[in-house]
């Protein structure tokens, strides 16, 4: 019989508790810590890193979590400016936003190729 270590028991609670700590949530945001730290222990677990790793995954999970937060405040506050006095949170305001603008998920421009103008959009 083999010896598990602590950071393999570690990593596979991590892994096997990730589902759990996700449905919990509500929200539409990219995975953070514990999501992307649970998925690097594994990688790094394969390569004899497994606490690398999840650091590592960890770190990355904060920044995509920070970039979309930060995204989904400056679209609030364009849906601010464009419509003073609503309410709500930055989060519902980014939504209306890429709503009544089209916008995809990660990109702050219209995606139907338009000029920011409102002009045609130009084919070369």
């Amino acid at each position: 019989m083999r010896h598990v270590s602590g950071y393999s028991l570690l990593a596979a609670l991590m892994v096997a508790a990730a589902p759990v700590v996700t449905l919990s949530a509500a929200q539409a945001e990219p995975g953070g810590c514990l999501k992307y730290g649970a998925a690097g222990a594994v990688g790094g677990h394969l390569v004899n890193h497994g606490v690398l790793g999840a650091v590592g995954g960890c770190a990355t999970g904060m920044y995509k979590r920070h970039e979309y937060r930060k995204e989904a405040k400056q679209k609030a506050a364009l849906y601010d400016k464009e419509h003073p006095g609503a309410k709500g949170s930055y989060e519902e305001k980014a939504t209306a936003y890429d709503v009544e603008h089209s916008t995809q998920p990660g990109k702050s421009a219209p995606s139907d190729g338009a000029k920011p103008d409102g002009g045609a959009p130009s084919h070369n």
